[in-house]
């Protein structure tokens, strides 16, 4: 998706443009987790060292809460696409986009630093044996022997923020966007405006759905072996799932892949001919 969004001209615009960095952080996400996962098949002694684990921990969280902010960003590119089309331009200009991935990026690693430094200054007396497949804040802060009770209000506090802030923005865009297109009087067109949001709004629903089970319930309510289930879908699915939601139910991101191989078909065979020509001679 993203080689996609950058080699075509027409993907230039501010949609795929947040599109271009949700999938660099969701490959961020999977590549924070993936890797160490499948090594650890192998391997016969299941380790990781505290840099590792800490530097795993802060990548996987800055990827999760930056995909919060993007999402944001997107349901208000779509609001201002459907709702105010002729000030679409000068809205969602190119500065305006680029401070709006650059402040959630920043925000989202300012969090992740107090999460994180809040964790590792904990003592733990051992065994230091993680029950989960990477290094997440829950099942470190049970192996600590000092009192969680500040850490957890702090994960409580954050997560929480972070997930009602954006998803409210979220809400209410799709507010104001439904209240626009009930207004459309033909049904084509209430179904042109429909389907430009449905790929992100599937992207919405599995996201929260997943983040707000995971961090949001009660400490006392806490399943290890369900977290390590739930945990599988927002570091490896979800991250392979978003550039198929987006890819299968958008035609201009079809057309361009369809162009694309096209151009590469055409340049394969130009030098296949070249080099058949050459060798004739």
């Amino acid at each position: 998706m993203i080689a996609l969004i950058r080699l075509d001209s027409r993907l230039h615009t501010p949609m795929y443009f947040f599109l271009c960095h949700l999938s660099l952080v969701d490959l961020g996400n999977s590549s924070a987790v993936a890797p160490k996962t499948l090594a650890s098949f192998f391997e016969e002694r299941k380790a990781i060292s505290l840099p590792g684990c800490a530097a795993q921990m802060y990548f996987c969280g800055l990827c999760i809460i930056t995909e919060c902010y993007l999402l944001a960003a997107m349901a208000y590119d779509r609001y201002v696409a459907i709702c105010n089309p002729l000030l679409y331009a000068a809205t969602m200009s190119q500065k305006v986009c680029v401070q709006l991935a650059v402040a959630s990026y920043v925000v989202a690693g300012v969090n992740e630093v107090v999460l994180v430094s809040s964790v590792f200054s904990l003592h733990f007396c051992g065994p230091n044996v993680i029950n989960h497949f990477f290094c997440d804040i829950p099942p470190l802060l049970k192996l600590s022997c000092s009192s969680t009770t500040v850490n957890e209000r702090m994960l409580f506090t954050i997560a929480a923020f972070v997930a009602l802030s954006t998803l409210a923005v979220i809400v209410v865009s799709y507010g104001y966007i439904l209240t626009t297109v009930l207004r459309i009087r033909s049904s084509e067109g209430r179904h042109k405006a429909f389907s430009t949001c449905a790929s992100h709004l599937t992207s919405v629903s599995v996201f929260y759905g997943t983040m707000i089970f995971m961090y949001l319930r009660p400490s006392s309510s806490y399943s290890l072996d369900q977290d390590k289930v739930v945990s599988v879908v927002y570091t490896l699915v979800i991250p392979m799932l978003n550039p198929m939601i987006y890819s299968l139910r958008n035609m201009e991101v079809k057309d361009a892949l369809k162009r694309l191989l096209e151009k590469v078909l055409v340049s394969f065979r130009n030098q296949t001919g070249k080099g058949v020509s050459n060798y004739t001679k």
